[in-house]
């Protein structure tokens, strides 16, 4: 097998960040080619659509995940036709999810919109808007599915070269359907359906040699590998659902806390969605070498590639902090030019100053127990982790306001680190011959 080294690791990591870094352009063009159009309930329309489509496919990021380390393993022990089964295997899951939400678009969007009711003139636009977009469903969850196994194998530029395509053809067909052809929302979302389709056929391009290898896997749909796959992929929909849940959470605790602190939070969570984005990357190289050392039978590879992988999240989380410490105050700025928010966030930017390295072991571990498939594991430890979190807001807030809610945030994720490092030595035996 191929040596474990630092370089090794930052070839799987780098395009991972840059890829990342992607991320919040698409809406950021969408928003901007559509502003230009000098009408409010435009930019809202696209705004609530695009919101409501990425809730309803945040469901299925398990498949990203699930599919990273399941193929990372087969890909460790050699087992070529096992690589394209997996994939296979998602992909299925996956235009099923699709298919099943285009026929059900009617009822799925009129329950949506009970609950978040709009204006009537930016209803019918984002009607207009998700009419279009949704028949890319089977697309956009695909494209989990390609991803887990992009990163599992180590093709993670490949994973940068997907993003760059459809935000590089979305953009450029924004600027023509919208600006060019006079189309508006419309146009926007048959850029940004276009650009998803485009992002599949390229995926299934890259995939086209496993995928035809796939047939030859012993039992495609043997009912224990089906059974594995549907175990794994509920495991992290469970712990991925929960922490979700934490954080819709404490932004709703935030409102209680006064609009302005509610602002303040909303702007400080910018800080840990770039933590995020800039140790994902780490995260992932930790996913595909566990995986492969797991399924290649080598314990001690498990163990390199965990720290390896640990010791370059680290430092990138040492150096998050530092950014936060020295910049944090005129990114708050350029985020918000309300004084009074400003003032606020700058009160609380001591909890981000300290989040990266607060939370870079729960990213870690996460990565090393997907790698080795112990969802299970991750499921439990969320949940004892949860429960450190409810215990934190139902007895910080009350008496340390604001900073109450931070500091339950922050024993979050110390929970979840001290949870799955106990169970760590789990991942060395999940390799054991």
């Amino acid at each position: 097998m191929t040596a474990l080294t630092h370089g090794r690791v930052l070839r799987i990591a780098a395009p991972i960040v840059l890829s990342n870094l992607t991320v919040p352009l698409l809406g950021l063009v969408d928003t901007g080619v559509v502003g230009q159009l000098g009408q409010p309930q435009a930019i809202g329309a696209v705004g609530i659509g695009a919101v409501i489509l990425t809730s309803i496919y945040w469901i299925f990021g398990f498949l990203r995940m699930g599919t990273s380390g399941l193929v990372a393993q087969a890909h460790g022990a050699g087992d070529a036709p096992e690589v394209g089964a997996h994939l296979l295997r998602a992909l299925t899951i996956a235009a099923g999810a699709g298919l099943v939400f285009v026929a059900l678009q009617v009822p799925i969007f009129a329950l949506v919109f009970r609950l978040a009711p709009a204006s009537d003139a930016v209803e019918a636009l984002a009607r207009d808007y998700l009419a279009i977009r949704i028949w890319g469903a089977p697309a956009t969850i695909g494209l989990y599915a390609i991803t887990g196994w992009l990163i599992a194998v180590e093709r993670t530029r490949a994973v940068l070269g997907l993003q760059l395509l459809q935000n590089g053809l979305n953009l450029a067909l924004d600027l023509w359907f919208v600006l060019g052809l006079g189309l508006g929302v419309a146009g926007v979302a048959w850029a940004t359906l276009i650009a998803e389709l485009s992002g599949l056929a390229l995926g299934l391009w890259l995939a086209r040699g496993v995928l035809a290898q796939a047939r030859r896997a012993a039992g495609l749909w043997a009912r224990d590998r089906l059974a594995r796959l549907v175990r794994v992929n509920g495991d992290i929909m469970i712990r991925s659902v929960l922490l979700q849940g934490c954080m819709t959470s404490f932004l709703f605790l935030g409102a209680g806390q006064g609009d302005v602190s509610l602002a303040a939070n909303q702007v400080l969570l910018q800080f840990l969605a770039l933590t995020a984005y800039a140790l994902d990357g780490f995260a992932f190289a930790a996913e595909s070498l566990v995986g492969q050392a797991v399924g290649a039978r080598r314990p001690e590879r498990v163990r390199r590639a965990a720290r390896l992988a640990s010791a370059w999240g680290l430092a990138g989380a040492a150096v998050l902090g530092v950014l936060f410490a020295i910049g944090g105050g005129a990114i708050i700025d350029l985020l918000t030019t309300s004084p009074e928010v400003r003032q606020t966030a700058r009160d609380y930017l001591p909890w981000l100053v300290a989040a990266p390295l607060v939370g870079v072991a729960g990213w870690m571990l996460d990565g090393i127990f997907i790698g080795a498939t112990l969802t299970r594991e991750m499921r439990v430890a969320m949940i004892q982790s949860v429960a450190v979190f409810l215990l934190g807001v139902l007895i910080l807030p009350p008496t340390l306001g604001n900073h109450g809610l931070w500091a339950a945030l922050t024993a979050l994720n110390l929970a979840r680190a001290a949870t799955m490092l106990r169970l760590y030595p789990r991942a060395e035996r999940a390799a054991e011959p």
